[in-house]
């Protein structure tokens, strides 16, 4: 590798180096303890001294450096892992460098020309791979030593490295932690003792940030149930960042299938950088924070003061800006943040230079004023772009007009800012779609009725106006702790939609696709898929005692809703709860809105909630148990397993209470949750068990809780509910109210931010994604363990022996993912499938393990074999083997029966696993992930089927939006269930040519046995035997028949000796003539159709032969060859 040119000093460096080569420009050395006579104690001090500093020679055990012979200074230009590798580089130097340099008179001449040479070679050699890193010279060094260490396969991708102590026992190792897009690696080597640690990101099960008195701070990572902690890290938190974020994408990546197709930085697993994720992670917090859509990235951060007018003061916060969206928070956050879209921007003006501010004008009379600003100027012309305002000077009469009214507007505003008037937005009166809310449909205000609870109504539409006539409406609203206090109070029916739209973010949504909606309802519309069948099932389910969903016009707009949404998202579909979601979104929100809605809480808000595990309702789960230990600590101590709380709250996330509490109460909940997202929900579970924690600690079992807590929910009300009875939700415990007394929901609310609203969002994010590991892994392990009890029952493996099985093969199933985003694997994806097809097997990929893990050596055709067994047990022929038919087959091979072996020896020979065409073609490949084909009448077979565009043969009856067949999955099972054990007599008979494959099999199977010589004798032995009984059958059968007819099994026998003894001898030359001779020979002589064996024959006859039954009854340890794969497999693919 050629190295940047750097000084160095020789002088003491005679004791590490040994030259040796040498002419009058360049010196090449060899590092002391390595190569011949390394051993001893020098190569274990200069093997220390090596990891422990930050040098290449280190890793590189050879060098290059230039000299000029009037000058004492060295340069180091190149080094070399292998000899090979350095002596490449000094014949270069020769070829190259070594004429040109008798042309220069001035040996700095000579420095400089050789010096700019070696520039150059780098430059051009990183114009590619190393152009996004921050250091390209200190990462390639890096990459050298992380490519020799660990010696993983070339296309892995290495994002960063630190400089750390990995704590092995009590005793620290001081070392290099490496971070690459799918491994954590370590390696350390200090006197002797070599410590090398390699970590796939998707085998870790917790990540987090620890202390303790040895380690004051240190990274914990539980992977294999094995603990790791690293510590001494320089920058700790950017370290563990990373990590998170390397943790968080091999997450996404293999186990949810995610592509990242709008996120370019994450889009090829090949181009990962540590700066890329850097910005995705705060893109992500960003995102998080001002509840903006998938598609922002943070662009810009500006600190800067902002003048708020309803406090009067400048308040310092920064500056966020994106592709559409100008954001703003204060210094902590939680004092005022506001978000304003470009699309309502008119104008940007720069009035103070002396004080570099600049003031935003937006659409409603409102000007928002910004200084202290470093890069007033810069930021000004990038908003003006994005919002396609024109900076010049010379404006049509229509912007003039605009510039004067702005103007006009920034100097009243310096003048007046006791005049809050011009805060008062404009709210939208566009009507996109024509329903209105169900609310105003089946219960309209009666405007007249002055009853003490709509009294209190009118006044909390009057504080709300207030608060808009102060702090702003719409979209560009600033979002107070004001505004917390009178969400905390309880919103006013008439305002309900429009505040759920803004706090959510979904208002900016419906802006920015107008006439979305409209177009999936038609396209949806009569769709039939397993998503639309559930969603009817569920309609009437809905809410049912609510006047809106008595009626087909409720009914309708929610089957709308949610069928749109399966149709936008098929990903998530239709999913339980989100019809209870909808329902009460649909009172309170326009159709389209109660749609945008619904995308904003399971795309954003709610993030892997609605779909077949639930993930993130159960990480969230994980999170409120943390919590439970922090701020209950009375509760922890009496119910030491939190998992109770888990299934008894799961319903209150996945529906947000609207499931246990009375639909008027709910509401306000559904209130905080769009203000303040799962953190109100968290706080909200903390108070409830607070409130009934007597009770909770009294109860002798889980049943006694759960009763606990259903009579505490019924007896919740809301007292300022102004909604008639004939819409509130009955209470189920009425009869038993006297014994509870009634709890007010805007109490309880008000108590939660009291108590538990001290913890901040990030702080749930953060835990949400620590637990978020250890939650997918315990799901795998649960999938891991049902799929072994279902693979025991027909296997004789052990159970131990099934998980290594499950391991190899998943990890197979995930090497086949991590370095490209296109794999089979992740195209054929189908999270409605059972446990048992999660994880499956292409051709490629069965035959790297199956070569790892089979008891045989297959000598020359192990890729025709694997293939054949391949085809074998894909029982349905989708180009895919899940688990279990893996292990049938390495089961059968494994046992002890000759007659169970033998048998999947003869069905390897017959159709569907060999069709009898010439062995030795060229392979040719369906797509990217079907088996090697390796004859025209399989891909024809193949070709047979209706493949899909984008080339995936669908296992399942239902994939994306076609039509379940549940008659197919019915008849699947039945046949499951009826399937009888079949005998020897059911198998077909063999034929010539399959008989004739089947003899050179043997032979192959016997290569390199220590009786492979008396095994070859018994087959030939057994081949003559049987073609002799044909040809005695057929003479007695046909004794009129020629004698040329009658000679001919006595000819194939011959052949078939000749081309087995050629083929085994390890001659592939030999073999492939022997083979287009055979196939040109029997073409030729057209044999009789009726020529075959049955399979009692040949078994009868291989029984005669002790030394072929004693090698197929040989007991052969497989767990042996479990370890050698564990520790090959990542190897093979590396060689590969």
């Amino acid at each position: 590798m050629w190295l940047k040119p750097e000084e160095i000093l020789l002088k003491n460096a005679f004791k590490l180096w040994v030259t040796e080569k040498d002419n009058e420009y360049f010196v090449l050395q060899r590092r002391r303890g390595y190569g011949e006579g390394g051993g001893g104690l020098t190569g274990l001090l200069v093997g220390t001294l090596d990891t422990v500093l930050d040098s290449t020679s280190k890793v590189a055990p050879y060098r290059i450096l230039h000299h000029t012979p009037d000058s004492q200074v060295y340069w180091s230009i190149a080094c070399g892992v292998t000899k090979e590798e350095i002596d490449q580089h000094w014949d270069w130097l020769q070829q190259n460098i070594m004429r040109t340099l008798s042309v220069f008179d001035s040996t700095e001449d000579i420095t400089s020309f050789v010096q700019g040479k070696i520039r150059g070679l780098i430059a051009e050699e990183g114009k590619t791979s190393l152009v996004l890193e921050d250091d390209p010279e200190k990462f390639r060094e890096a990459l050298l030593r992380f490519e020799k260490w660990f010696e993983l396969p070339a296309q892995e991708k290495l994002v960063t490295y630190y400089s750390c102590s990995y704590w092995k026992g009590k005793v620290p190792c001081q070392g290099w932690l490496y971070l690459s897009t799918n491994f954590l690696c370590f390696y350390s080597y200090l006197l002797g003792s070599e410590v090398k640690l390699i970590i796939s990101w998707d085998e870790i099960w917790r990540l987090e940030k620890t202390s303790n008195v040895i380690l004051t701070e240190s990274i914990h990572v539980l992977a294999h149930g094995e603990d790791h902690y690293f510590s001494m890290l320089l920058h700790l938190s950017e370290t563990f960042v990373i990590m998170e974020q390397l943790a968080n994408y091999s997450i996404k990546r293999l186990f949810d299938k995610e592509a990242f197709q709008g996120e370019p930085a994450l889009s090829d697993p090949l181009q990962i950088t540590k700066r890329g994720l850097e910005a995705h992670a705060k893109s992500e917090q960003f995102r998080a924070f001002f509840r903006l859509p998938k598609e922002e990235n943070l662009l810009e951060v500006h600190e800067s003061f902002l003048w708020v007018p309803f406090s009067h003061f400048n308040t310092l916060g920064k500056i966020c800006l994106s592709e559409n969206y100008l954001c703003f928070a204060s210094q902590d956050g939680s004092q005022c943040h506001i978000i304003i879209p470009m699309r309502e921007v008119i104008n940007v003006e720069k009035p103070d230079s002396s004080s570099r501010a600049l003031t935003v004008c937006v659409r409603g009379k409102r000007a928002l004023r910004f200084s202290e600003v470093r890069d007033y100027q810069r930021l000004a012309n990038t908003i003006r772009s994005r919002c396609g305002i024109s900076a010049s000077p010379q404006h049509s009469a229509s912007s003039e007009a605009i510039r004067g009214e702005c103007q006009s507007l920034i100097n009243h505003f310096e003048d007046n800012p006791e005049d809050v008037t011009l805060m008062v937005g404009q709210k939208d009166t566009s009507k996109a779609v024509s329903t209105e809310a169900l609310m105003t449909v089946f219960h309209p205000q009666d405007v007249e009725n002055l009853d003490p609870k709509m009294l209190k109504e009118k006044m909390k539409e009057q504080s709300w106006n207030i608060h808009f006539s102060e702090y702003g409406r719409g979209t560009s609203m600033f979002f107070t702790k004001k505004t917390r206090d009178l969400i905390v109070r309880g919103v006013p029916e008439s305002l309900r939609g429009e505040l759920w739209m803004l706090f959510s973010g979904a208002v900016n949504d419906m802006a920015t696709h107008p006439g979305y909606y409209t177009e999936l309802v038609e396209q949806s519309l009569g769709t039939s898929t397993l998503a639309t069948d559930e969603i009817e099932r569920d309609l009437h389910r809905s809410l049912p005692e609510h006047p809106a969903f008595q009626s087909d016009t409720g009914i309708s707009a929610l089957r709308r809703v949610l069928t749109a949404y399966a149709y936008r998202n098929p990903k998530i579909g239709y999913c339980q709860a989100m019809n209870i979601l909808t329902s009460v979104l649909l009172l309170y929100a326009k159709e389209e809105e109660a749609f945008w809605l619904l995308v904003a809480v399971c795309e954003r808000m709610l993030p892997d909630y609605f779909n077949r595990r639930i993930i993130g309702a159960l990480v969230d789960q994980a999170v409120f148990e943390d919590l439970i230990r922090e701020n209950l600590p009375q509760l922890v101590e009496h119910m030491t397993d939190l998992s109770f709380f888990s299934s008894v709250s799961l319903s209150w996330f996945l529906t947000l209470f609207i499931s246990v509490l009375p639909i008027e109460s709910a509401v306000n909940v559904v209130d905080c949750f769009f203000y303040d997202g799962i953190k109100a929900i968290l706080q909200l579970g903390l108070a409830v068990l607070d409130y009934n924690m007597e009770a909770l600690i009294a109860c002798n079992d889980d049943a006694e809780a759960v009763t606990i807590l259903n009579r505490f929910f019924d007896s919740v009300t809301n007292k300022d509910s102004p909604l008639p009875p004939t819409v509130q939700q009955a209470s189920v415990g009425n009869n038993d109210k006297a014994s509870h007394v009634s709890v007010d929901i805007s109490e309880l609310i008000r108590e939660a931010y009291e108590k538990y609203g001290h913890f901040r969002s990030e702080e749930v994010e953060s835990s949400r994604k620590r637990n978020k590991l250890h939650v997918i892994q315990t799901l795998e392990d649960t999938t891991k363990q049902n799929v072994i009890r279902v693979v025991s029952q027909d296997v004789r493996f052990t159970s131990s022996q099934l998980d290594e099985l499950y391991n190899l093969f998943k990890r197979q199933h995930f090497l086949s993912c991590y370095w490209t985003m296109k794999s089979p694997a992740l195209l054929h994806h189908d999270p409605s499938l059972a446990y048992l097809e999660q994880y499956q097997l292409g051709f490629q990929q069965f035959s790297e393990l199956f070569s790892l893990l089979e008891p045989w050596a297959f000598c020359a055709s192990k890729s025709t074999l694997s293939l054949w067994v391949f085809r074998l047990i894909d029982e349905n022929q989708d180009g895919l083997v899940n688990f279990k038919e893996f292990c049938y087959a390495l089961d059968t091979l494994y046992g002890v029966s000759f007659t169970n072996k033998l048998k999947f020896l003869f069905k390897l020979h017959l159709p569907p696993a060999f069709t009898g065409s010439p062995l030795h073609l060229k392979e040719q490949r369906v797509q990217q992930f079907l088996p090697t084909i390796e004859d025209s009448s399989h891909l024809t077979r193949l070709a047979a089927f209706d493949l899909p565009e984008d080339g995936v043969i669908r296992k399942s009856p239902e994939r994306g939006r076609g039509k379940v067949d549940l008659q197919a999955y019915l008849k699947q099972w039945q046949n499951e269930i009826l399937k009888k054990e079949e005998t020897i007599k059911d198998l077909p008979r063999i034929n010539q040519a399959q008989f004739i494959q089947f003899s050179k099999t043997l032979y192959n199977i016997f290569h390199g046995d220590p009786e492979e010589e008396s095994l070859y004798r018994a087959v030939a032995h057994v081949t003559s035997l049987l073609l002799r009984m044909e040809e005695v059958g057929r003479r007695l059968q046909e004794p009129s028949s020629p004698p040329a007819e009658a000679t001919q099994p006595a000819s194939t026998a011959a052949s078939v000796e000749a081309s087995s003894t050629q083929e085994a001898s390890g001659d592939p030359k030999t073999s492939d003539a022997s083979g287009s001779h055979s196939s040109q020979e029997g073409a030729a002589e057209q044999p009789d159709p009726d020529w075959s064996f049955s399979f009692e024959q040949v078994l009868a006859s291989l029984l005669n032969e002790p030394a072929i039954v004693g090698f197929f009854e040989r007991h052969v340890h497989i767990q042996t060859k479990l370890g050698q794969a564990r520790v090959a497999q990542l190897k093979l693919k590396a060689n590969k």
